[in-house]
């Protein structure tokens, strides 16, 4: 995200890449995912995902508004009601229906593959299959080289028109290179555009006019979240992409009230998308939702607020799945290691595609059936 995101060993895989006879696209395809949705948050900690509040951050006077305010919302002495607390969503349904990737208490560690651990080399990596250090090492406004596996499929006839992207921050049209890719990209301060605008998106316009938020380049999470949901309504797309931003901008600014209160939004977003998702005829049965973060962050009061190639542990990150081909394990206890490169080729082998490029880290086999 902005100026303030800075510069992991690549590690070995675990997952198998899917055979290489399959076909690029099988006809006879036995997955029933026909649509994906993928979601991240901005630098959010696995600390937090698995353990909920921080005991070192929850009654300092310099990060929260007020001494104990956190406490009655967020607080319990086992960290796994504590995780339920900060994420319902997800440790009461993904846990149970879905995978959750990164407990490093476990020996189940999910890592940045890119050496930069800050948000443009982490988004490339998500989306592209690999890390890309020589030539995505800064968060500048520079359209990215690499192709996304989004537009891999907006070039398929299948799924042409029907790659959808939405963020929280200003640089997503260059990470998605929308000029070269043809994806629609609403992000920063972008308004719905075109013909036909529903009362929401009119509505969410102006809005959004009228309420900058705190930080230039990054708008507050709501409009993301609502700009994607109305269109998501309105153009069924078959993949969608939504990047929440809060979190990160947050912990930069050392408010871990603010933060803590950010994530638990996004969890009841993600709630609602996967609502929405098994209320509609083309998305129930048929839709994998993806869930991950482009980097960690530091884990002292004043590493915490940083992240980078300089800060340890920085590069220590989380991802999750559900749908109707992810087996229901909940929680991975499985010791190993993960990359969130290995995301692109995973959607692909859901689609019942290879994936175009060779670079691409394997895919992750325990997350398909």
């Amino acid at each position: 995200m902005p100026n303030q995101k800075m510069k992991i060993s690549n590690f070995l895989f675990l997952a198998l890449c899917l055979l290489a006879s399959q076909p690029a696209f099988s006809q006879n395809k036995t997955h029933k995912t026909e649509n994906i949705v993928l979601i991240t948050l901005d630098g959010l900690r696995w600390q937090e995902l698995f353990k909920g509040a921080d005991s070192l951050f929850v009654d300092d006077t310099g990060m929260i508004k007020s001494m104990g305010s956190l406490l009655g919302d967020f607080w319990h002495e086992d960290p796994k009601l504590r995780r339920k607390m900060l994420f319902p969503f997800v440790w009461n349904t993904i846990a149970t229906q879905g995978q959750i990737y990164g407990n490093r208490a476990h020996g189940n560690m999910v890592n940045n593959q890119n050496k930069m651990w800050f948000s443009y080399p982490g988004y490339n990596e998500v989306l592209s299959g690999f890390a890309d250090d020589e030539r995505i090492n800064s968060n500048s406004k520079i359209n990215n080289p690499n192709v996304t596996f989004l537009e891999y499929l907006n070039q398929k006839p299948e799924y042409k028109g029907k790659v959808m992207a939405f963020g929280s921050w200003d640089v997503f049209p260059y990470i998605v290179n929308e000029e070269r890719s043809g994806i629609p990209v609403n992000a920063g301060f972008d308004k719905a555009e075109g013909a036909g605008l529903t009362d929401v998106e009119k509505t969410l316009n102006r809005l959004q006019s009228e309420i900058r938020g705190p930080w230039g380049g990054v708008r507050l999470d709501p409009f993301t979240h609502h700009f994607a949901m109305e269109a998501m309504k309105k153009y069924k797309p078959r993949v969608t992409y939504i990047a929440y931003g809060e979190t990160d901008d947050w912990a930069h600014d050392n408010e871990y009230d603010q933060y803590l209160w950010s994530a638990r939004q996004t969890d009841a977003y993600i709630r609602e998308i996967w609502e929405y998702i098994q209320s509609d005829p083309q998305y129930k049965d048929k839709t994998t939702m993806i869930i991950t973060t482009d980097h960690g962050r530091g884990t002292n009061k004043s590493s915490w607020k940083s992240h980078g190639s300089s800060i340890p542990d920085a590069g220590e990150i989380w991802m999750m799945a559900i749908g109707p081909d992810t087996p229901a394990t909940g929680e991975m206890k499985t010791q190993g290691q993960w990359q969130s490169a290995m995301i692109a080729r995973t959607i692909f082998q859901l689609l019942g595609m290879d994936y175009p490029d060779a670079k691409a880290a394997p895919a992750i086999k325990e997350m398909v059936r």
